[in-house]
């Protein structure tokens, strides 16, 4: 196999520290590299349709939520990995564009629903699909059962990272 930028940051490493034991380092290294590239990739993706990317999580949040494409803010701002303020912000940029609309919670009569406006609906349906097709060219390079795997061995230190928290 070929050798990326992250060997030659860890052979460096090596030479200079030789007692240390940099794998872990180059995973972490690889991981941040991917992120920062998968960004780009679905920031890209969404620019025809003007849509930001946490524009896109938020949408998306709600659609996935099924009819009538409505949460509660705070448990949006959960699902967003968000605070409650930052939320907030985002809700009313959303709703200045009419993509969402806030609507008195009857269950909770300090809260607020978020639900997608049709037109909301009709961006994160095409953006959906925008970033299948960029996350799908950004793993080109692997098999769907090296895809699959990479995606199990990702879930295990997610959720062990999750449970040390």
């Amino acid at each position: 196999m070929k050798n990326d930028v992250v060997d030659d940051i860890l052979d460096q490493w090596s030479a200079e520290r030789p007692e240390l034991d940099t794998a872990s380092l180059g995973v972490v290294i690889r991981v941040m590299a991917l992120h920062r590239s998968f960004s780009r990739d679905a920031t890209k993706a969404l620019e025809p349709l003007e849509l930001e990317l946490w524009e896109y999580d938020v949408l998306s949040a709600l659609r996935r939520q099924g009819q009538p494409f409505a949460l509660a803010a705070s448990r949006l701002a959960l699902e967003t990995d968000l605070s409650t303020g930052a939320m907030t912000n985002r809700i009313d940029r959303l709703e200045t564009r009419g993509l969402v609309r806030r609507l008195p919670d009857k269950l909770d009569r300090r809260g607020v629903l978020v639900r997608l406006t049709s037109q909301g609906q009709k961006v994160i349906d095409t953006a959906i699909q925008c970033r299948l097709d960029a996350a799908r060219n950004s793993l080109q390079a692997l098999s769907p059962a090296e895809q699959k795997q990479l995606a199990n061995l990702l879930r295990t230190v997610i959720l062990s990272i999750r449970r040390q928290s």
